[in-house]
């Protein structure tokens, strides 16, 4: 049986907080949260896009209860500054969906000098998921959902002599291993809450082909590069509108019968409504996420205390 929006439990009470809100799947994440009563904190960097987002959701859904937060998962400082803000405004995050992130760009440093995919897509979601677990331990069943991507299969695990691929670097190399370590936290930051008998619960979600604005920026971040181009084309001509292609996060972050540990993404690999999809990979996963860990607190300088 399909999925979509109108399974989505109501939410009224709720607080969910959503990365990369401006535009594509953030956005549509909102959206749809807030359509069933949640309280949806759009966190971006650029806050003239997500006041546009803002009327946009407004637009459809008249009685949105709806929050900016200033957040640029390519800076640490800016980071503890949108958990700070979030923090003294809600005692409790219901729902954390760590969606944002940057895709097949040339090489470029975050504010703090980590390699750029691997600092936002990752690294800034840790840092903002630590620094707001006190908010997501206080609420009755919190929901933390990390997006990967099917990219994960061609990553390889974080180094940790050289996470930021100093001399490798490689677009898609890059990309792969980002999103390989979103697959690690969302799994790893389970098996955490687990031990703790914590009442949150954290999994991952894939929105395979959508046709998004990620693309355009990887375009135009790269001057046209051949694969960034063919990816372009690919989503445009095939890909799901972004409202299709954030049910998947939607599902793991809502639907009452999904669990911690969970993974779920289109059907058909990169298309198709949300489905559970199995863990692959279970080979070296323990080593490749004490290790991911291990990096993420040394250059975050967080833990997640549970």
């Amino acid at each position: 049986m399909s999925w979509g929006v109108d399974d989505i439990p109501d939410l009224s009470g709720r607080t969910a907080v959503v990365t990369g809100a401006n535009g594509g799947l953030g956005l549509e994440t909102a959206r749809a949260l807030a359509s069933v009563g949640a309280d949806v904190v759009l966190a971006a960097r650029n806050q003239e896009r997500a006041a546009e987002a803002m009327e946009s959701i407004l637009a459809s859904v008249p009685d949105a209860s709806l929050t900016l937060a200033e957040l640029d998962l390519g800076s640490l400082e800016s980071v503890r500054k949108a958990a700070t803000e979030i923090l003294g405004a809600h005692e409790t995050v219901d729902v954390l969906v760590n969606n944002a992130g940057v895709m097949g760009i040339p090489e470029q440093k975050t504010a703090d000098g980590f390699e750029m995919q691997f600092g936002v897509d990752h690294l800034g979601h840790f840092a903002l998921t630590a620094l707001l677990m006190p908010a997501l331990l206080r609420a009755e069943a919190a929901r933390i959902v990390t997006v990967t991507s099917t990219a994960h299969h061609m990553g390889r695990a974080v180094d940790p002599e050289n996470p930021h691929l100093h001399g490798r670097y490689r677009p898609w190399r890059a990309y792969g291993q980002a999103k390989l370590a979103n697959f690690h936290f969302g799994l790893g930051l389970n098996r955490l809450l687990d031990e703790a008998g914590a009442p949150a619960a954290s999994l991952i979600a894939h929105p395979g082909l959508s046709n998004t604005e990620l693309q355009a920026v990887s375009v135009k971040e790269t001057g046209g590069g051949l694969s960034q181009r063919f990816f372009l084309t690919l989503a445009r001509s095939v890909g799901m509108t972004p409202a299709t292609g954030a049910l998947s996060q939607l599902r793991a972050a809502t639907d009452p019968g999904a669990k911690g540990g969970e993974f779920y993404g289109p059907l058909f690999v990169n298309s198709g409504p949300p489905v559970r999809k199995p863990i692959l990979r279970r080979v070296g996963m323990n080593g490749a996420i004490a290790r991911l860990w291990e990096v993420s607190e040394r250059e975050t300088g967080l833990k997640v205390e549970l």
